[in-house]
């Protein structure tokens, strides 16, 4: 089952009957539920652990690349290259237990981000208005995303727009930093000096999906919204680069686009961190990069349809 067990009816029920903020504030005195940008509490619901049941990390340890022998050469990770510090690999064998990183590189405090449910990785400057935040998981889904919460005000933020949706710091936007998913043997050839999250400490079994065949089904868990238009379907990903969505269908076929001032390329050999038991045996479902016309890299994002279609709900769709 998604996340580690059997899917019940009870838990179906429980995501829309505790949808109450009145009985939230036992579980989170400290948020200010007053201030929100929700405007359907039942849009949030129960993903089936509690607050910090998915652990977040912070200031994770790193070895030499070169010289981990865990990570299988197709095996996905999250990319960070910052001017300053030698570029890092954050593996989803990790991400996909833990969803937040809490980091700092090159003097810049940084929040991995992934979403297995909505395939969103995103990276963010965690420095605010309130100053610098560290982030962990509320337990809560909204449009079968990872709703954040940050530990300095309790504040809740949307993964997948990296914007706090409840509590004091209500329509604050996180800057997204450029990152990207790639293959392990992408990363290590283009960078035998980088450096990789090493696993944490955590009883956890890694390098497992336990979310087996998820991106093969009909229908997204959780999600009450309606379904991406255009005939797309829901667990199709999508590379969104601000607004706009393009099929990865599309760019997988032609390989490149150069379109609305940015350059997509697309390469075969990540496997899909989604699919088979292992990680490291899913189906091959091949990386994105996102450049703009100088060659420098742009914040993006390769989710499904349905997510780009419940986030941004006018956005444009690039599908020729």
């Amino acid at each position: 089952m998604l996340r580690g067990v059997l899917l019940c009816f009870g838990l179906l029920l429980a995501g829309s009957a505790y949808a109450d903020p009145q009985i939230w504030k036992r579980e989170w005195p400290k948020t200010d539920f007053s201030q929100s940008l929700v405007k359907d509490w039942q849009d949030i619901r129960s993903g089936g652990v509690p607050k910090d049941g998915i652990p977040a990390l912070d200031a994770p340890q790193f070895t030499e690349a070169a010289k981990d022998r865990r990570i299988k050469p197709r095996e996905p990770v999250i990319t960070l290259e910052l001017e300053g510090a030698r570029p890092r690999a954050y593996p989803l064998r990790y991400l996909t237990w833990h969803e937040i990183v809490n980091d700092v590189v090159a003097g810049v405090p940084v929040a991995v981000t992934y979403c297995p449910l909505c395939n969103s990785a995103m990276t963010f400057d965690r420095r605010t208005r309130a100053g610098v935040l560290r982030f962990g998981v509320t337990g809560k889904l909204r449009h079968s995303d990872l709703v954040m919460y940050d530990r300095e005000t309790q504040s809740w933020w949307q993964q997948a727009i990296g914007t706090a949706i409840v509590g004091r710091m209500s329509g604050s936007r996180l800057a997204a930093l450029p990152s990207w998913v790639e293959s392990w043997e992408e990363f290590t050839a283009r960078n035998p000096d980088g450096l990789v999250m090493a696993q944490p400490g955590w009883n956890r079994r890694y390098g497992q999906n336990p979310y087996v065949n998820y991106d093969r089904s009909d229908w997204p868990f959780l999600y009450d919204g309606t379904p991406p238009p255009h005939g797309l379907a829901p667990m199709e990903r999508v590379v969104r680069v601000g607004n706009r969505a393009w099929p990865l269908s599309r760019l997988a076929r032609e390989g490149g686009i150069r379109e609305a001032g940015v350059v997509l390329s697309w390469r075969p050999g990540q496997a899909s961190a989604l699919d088979a038991g292992t990680i490291a045996r899913g189906r091959d479902i091949g990386s994105v990069r996102v450049r703009d016309g100088q060659g420098r890299d742009v914040p993006h994002d390769v989710m499904f349809a349905f997510a780009f279609h419940a986030f941004w709900p006018d956005g444009k769709w690039m599908l020729k």
